[in-house]
């Protein structure tokens, strides 16, 4: 090495060393000025008290609740303590058992016919159509009307013209109300709470859809893609988020489902349909059975919990790949 190389590496080395500690000395101004700066207190005045009543109105009943369900309170009167009884008698009851099978079953057809209407009509409202806001406007207005109210037009649909229409076609299974059957009563259930989740769903879906660039359908129509492929390979790739936070939204209010009970069949014909939230309202307020419900409603909150937390960890990974 000559003597001018080595004084230009040097040089080199002494540019590196004094552009190493310029940066050293910003990151740590900048992290005492952060450290230093004042926060204004009006972030406090609006935070804390929202927190403090957010606690109040749902953590504190939560944990009331919880405490109930170690006791053998019927909601009023005297009670106590019995520890762990209410949660071992829940492994034990069948009608308990049976509301979490079918609140399973008709969830899991809820989420797949939810999810699977929404995206097509969101895709299909996304595209170049004629009066699209309009389409938008129709799809949206079951969500906005009261499932209790909308629950007992469809009861009567069910009661009364549906079977007219069985007896006129000669279809046998149709020719009698739906809500009469043992076996066939959860099909209005389904079918009232996937009438009403899609348009919420379409909501996210378009949202989501409209986040990918137009140029990338461009890039792979001439790459000569179909639709399918272009489907498949880009759009739903794409709109992964949003198809998990639909997935775990709409399975979350299916195993919730309540109101479609209450006014379509009341938990029957003989128990049936009677689903976990169903019964918990049902036992908990009109049966006597206060602390009993509210350790299955804890029961139920950390199944919800753990269903939730797998649906997020599953296709959260998926989303990743």
């Amino acid at each position: 090495m000559t003597s001018t190389q080595a004084t230009q590496t040097a040089h080199a080395k002494s540019a590196r060393s004094h552009k190493s500690a310029a940066n050293a000395k910003s990151a740590k101004k900048a992290k005492n000025a952060f450290s230093n700066r004042k926060v204004d207190r009006a972030f406090y005045w609006m935070a804390v008290p929202a927190a403090v009543i957010f606690a109040f109105f749902l953590y504190w009943p939560f944990i009331q609740g919880v405490g109930y369900s170690f006791t053998n309170s019927q909601g009023y009167g005297d009670y106590k303590i019995i520890g762990l009884k209410n949660y071992f008698a829940l492994f034990q009851d069948s009608r308990v058992g049976h509301a979490y099978l079918f609140s399973f079953f008709i969830a899991i057809l809820i989420t797949v016919l939810v999810n699977a209407i929404a995206l097509f009509l969101a895709v299909a409202l996304n595209g170049r159509i004629a009066f699209k806001n309009g389409f938008r406007a129709i799809y949206f207005i079951p969500y906005t009307l009261s499932v209790l109210v909308i629950g007992y037009v469809f009861k009567y649909i069910f009661m009364q013209p549906l079977p007219a229409l069985g007896q006129a076609l000669g279809i046998k299974w149709l020719s009698t109300s739906l809500l009469t059957s043992e076996t066939l009563s959860w099909i209005p259930i389904v079918f009232l709470a996937v009438w009403q989740s899609v348009a919420y769903s379409v909501l996210i879906y378009l949202a989501g859809l409209q986040t990918i660039d137009s140029e990338i359908y461009e890039a792979a129509q001439i790459d000569g893609v179909n639709a399918w492929q272009n489907f498949w390979k880009i759009t739903f790739p794409l709109i992964g988020p949003f198809f998990t936070i639909n997935l775990v939204l709409t399975m979350k209010n299916a195993l919730g489902t309540f109101d479609q009970v209450v006014a379509l069949t009341d938990g029957g014909p003989n128990s049936a349909t009677e689903t976990v939230t169903y019964l918990i309202w049902k036992g908990g307020l009109t049966g006597g059975e206060y602390a009993y419900q509210t350790a299955n409603a804890v029961l139920f909150f950390i199944v919800l919990a753990i269903i939730a937390f797998i649906q997020l960890k599953f296709f959260g990974s998926r989303e990743q790949v």
